[in-house]
């Protein structure tokens, strides 16, 4: 297929990547120049990429940026033509999704959203898992792009659905995180010994994709970005912008955010998310380490 990519940060990158050595012909943009992809094609503007597209894909950090990028002065509505189809993998506001699909429907271009999770690590591998939101037989047909970026899809529904579900996703993400987080620097402060206490909770019900993912890195002290702490926190944010819109409390969620805000303060926003550990542990006045052998 003809695809337009926008966006080349931690995951888009790898996406267009997979996509070319898939075999498609891909046109690349990002908005800070310089990022190439092998054997793809640069494009200078969001509409130049787009032109004669068959699907444009994007993935870029927040809703404000998608709008940008579709509708503002070089966007893609410029090239927009009937039969075209808008996937969008960024995770954005739910709601501002559905008026996107709405508005470029009437231009005869299907719409997708399609964020995905797996990190870094999963993008690069393509072995990402993509919850999908949008009329089926549309899907359907990106079936081939979605094989070469990831190893499963769930349609979730309509179009905005996607979105509502990978905000569900991360705010479990966040939470068990910080349950898990906190559950260290509590045995820590009482001279448990770190790698011990998580061999326990992989071997109970305590255990958990989330800690069996980041226990490696946290007990490493290895905050390299798979998923940074700054990109979390804006999910948390539209997160609890769509449950104040449902009018839905989460209290749990809001505490959390209260932490993200704390550890943006301190300077952790481009760490991965896992680095929230390192406000708790100054409360606490102790660090999470490995005993020495």
């Amino acid at each position: 297929m003809r695809v337009a990519f926008l966006g080349l940060g931690i995951m888009g990158h790898a996406m267009a990547t997979n996509l070319v050595n898939a075999g498609h012909e891909v046109t690349v943009w990002n908005r800070t120049p310089g990022k190439l992809v092998e054997g793809a094609g640069m494009a200078p503007t969001p509409a130049a990429a787009a032109r004669g597209a068959e699907v444009v894909w994007l993935c870029v950090s927040d809703t404000a940026a998608v709008e940008k990028i579709l509708f503002g002065p070089e966007g893609v509505e410029q090239s927009l033509a009937d039969g075209m189809i808008i996937a969008d993998s960024s995770t954005i506001s739910p709601s501002a999704t559905v008026k996107f699909a709405e508005r470029v429907r009437t231009r005869g271009v299907a719409y997708v959203d399609a964020p995905m999770t797996g990190s870094k690590i999963g993008a690069g591998n393509g072995t990402l898992i993509f919850m999908v939101g949008g009329d089926e037989a549309t899907i359907d047909h990106l079936n081939p792009l979605f094989a070469a970026m990831g190893k499963k899809i769930f349609r979730m529904g309509e179009t905005g659905k996607g979105q509502a579900t990978k905000l569900s996703m991360n705010l479990q993400i966040a939470l068990i995180y910080e349950g898990f987080a906190e559950a260290l620097t509590l045995a820590t402060k009482l001279g448990v010994d770190s790698r011990q206490l998580v061999s326990l909770i992989e071997a109970t019900m305590v255990r958990s994709g989330v800690v069996e993912y980041k226990a490696p890195f946290v007990l490493q002290r290895d905050f390299t970005p798979n998923f940074p702490l700054r990109l979390m926190h804006k999910d948390i944010l539209l997160t609890l912008e769509a449950a104040k819109e449902a009018r839905v409390k989460l209290p749990a969620l809001e505490t959390v955010e209260e932490i993200y805000e704390m550890a943006t303060e301190d300077g952790h926003r481009d760490l991965d998310y896992a680095a929230t550990l390192t406000l708790l542990e100054k409360w606490a006045g102790v660090q999470v380490k490995v005993e020495a052998a």
